[in-house]
């Protein structure tokens, strides 16, 4: 008689690892939430406290960035050396209770101190997350899988603008932060029960796919102590590693210059359509929402399905892929920015959002795959940092600072051509992405 799938060992490890990474997803969600329920909020905020753009600028990104970027590395660190889970989990409860706080401020160095902690919080979870999802996933299905817990990116985002908005409606800026931080804290007690660490040995086999016939080993609910491989975890070790590849290096600057532009743009998009379209807080909830859903989901899944269709075959794919995204996506966002209506804006924007996340599922795939298992979390949070430093640190503030400097030659519409300044940076991160693929074939470490 056949066994069905659901309870067979090879079924079960496959519904366990799905689990996980919904868990992930909800987690990455709160993660995105919690950091981009500013930008819709920013209009409310700076009515209500008479924030300029650059101080929103500093709020939006280098206060968040500020040692979001240097504790990611440790972190990690202690997550490869303890559990990963349990570090994700106190996390989520850290940040979620900034943003919550930030409910409670009355100026702007209370509110950069508050938003400081939400980076401290966040620190914590990225790095762990791509490196559990590794010991979960065999090599031929990471990329996708990664692109799943991806979507946390452009779901948190829309869930942050379009729940940040009616809240904000229906009562007052205050109230959404509290609310959804209170939320974070509630899904941080169900994940630490539901997800577990396992052995870091090898990922579960596939189901029917590569691997699915290989005898699927006993996996303990906590990593196997090894004092050996905890020796090859030392950061410097890890450091050393990275420092002697091209590849990493070209990825890394590549991946923050994009996200210089992307987290840029998906703080200010809010206060533009409003702004430079007329739209009020609901229906400006509404339309970035719109494209995110649309335009960012299919992009991430896109870049996980193209990485792991394309770069199978040939490793620098993983970087050319983006690169070609990047290059058709400026001309599209110039044109949704001089676009005259919301509705020729939404068209013209959706498609370079998609292509804006493709870079994602690739290029991160391709940073785990730069050193040894037993070293991805510190990996990833190397990357993290160099990413992190440049785009969270600067975007919000470059496109804020830009914004006050061009009000005196173009008023109410300095915004807008800020905003189409920043699209040079996508062209930076297209070219040295391309330069980077050569490298990754090179510089790639199989398993």
């Amino acid at each position: 008689m056949t066994t069905p799938a659901s309870s067979s060992p090879i079924g079960s490890a496959v519904h366990g690892r799905r689990l996980v990474l919904a868990m992930l997803l909800v987690v990455y969600t709160f993660n995105f939430l919690d950091r981009q329920i500013l930008s819709i909020l920013a209009g409310p905020i700076q009515a209500d406290l008479g924030f300029s753009d650059t101080q929103m600028g500093l709020l939006g990104g280098s206060a968040f960035a500020l040692l979001y970027a240097i504790l990611g590395i440790p972190f990690a660190l202690v997550a490869d050396r303890t559990s990963r889970s349990w570090t994700i989990a106190i996390s989520l409860g850290v940040w979620s209770g900034f943003t919550a706080l930030c409910g409670f401020v009355t100026g702007f160095w209370q509110m950069f101190l508050a938003r400081v902690g939400v980076g401290v919080g966040e620190a914590g979870g990225v790095a762990p997350s791509y490196a559990l999802i590794a010991d979960y996933f065999p090599p031929q299905s990471r990329a996708r899988a990664l692109a799943v817990y991806s979507l946390g990116i452009p779901l948190g985002s829309a869930a942050g603008v379009l729940f940040g908005a009616r809240i904000a409606a229906a009562f007052d800026w205050r109230t959404a932060f509290i609310g959804l931080g209170l939320a974070g804290l509630i899904v941080a007690i169900p994940f630490k029960f539901l997800v577990k660490d396992r052995a870091r040995q090898s990922p579960l086999p596939l189901a029917g796919g590569a691997g699915g016939g290989q005898k699927l080993e006993a996996a303990p609910s906590q990593p196997t102590p090894n004092p050996s491989r905890r020796r090859e975890g030392d950061i410097i070790s890890v450091f050393a590693t990275l420092a002697r590849k091209k590849s990493f290096w070209l990825l890394s600057l590549g991946a923050g210059s994009s996200s210089l532009c992307g987290y840029g743009l998906a703080f200010w998009l809010p206060s533009l359509m409003q702004r430079s379209f007329g739209l009020d807080l609901v229906a400006t909830g509404q339309f970035i929402g719109g494209i995110l859903l649309i335009g960012g989901v299919a992009g991430v899944l896109a870049g996980g399905w193209l990485g792991d269709r394309l770069g199978g075959g040939d490793r620098a794919m993983y970087a050319r892929v983006p690169a070609i995204a990047f290059v058709i996506a400026v001309p599209l966002f110039a044109a949704a920015f001089l676009s005259s209506s919301p509705a020729t804006a939404f068209a013209f924007a959706v498609v370079p959002q998609a292509l804006a996340y493709i870079w994602l599922a690739p290029v991160i795939t391709a940073i785990q795959h730069l050193v040894p298992a037993e070293q991805r979390a510190t990996a990833s949070a190397s990357f993290l940092f160099i990413n992190n430093a440049i785009g969270l640190g600067l975007g919000t503030l470059v496109l804020g600072a830009l914004s006050d400097a061009m009000t005196a030659s173009y008023g109410a519409e300095a915004l807008r051509y800020a905003m189409l300044a920043a699209l040079g940076f996508y062209l930076i991160a297209a070219l040295l992405m391309a330069l980077g693929a050569t490298a990754l074939r090179k510089d790639w470490v199989e398993g």
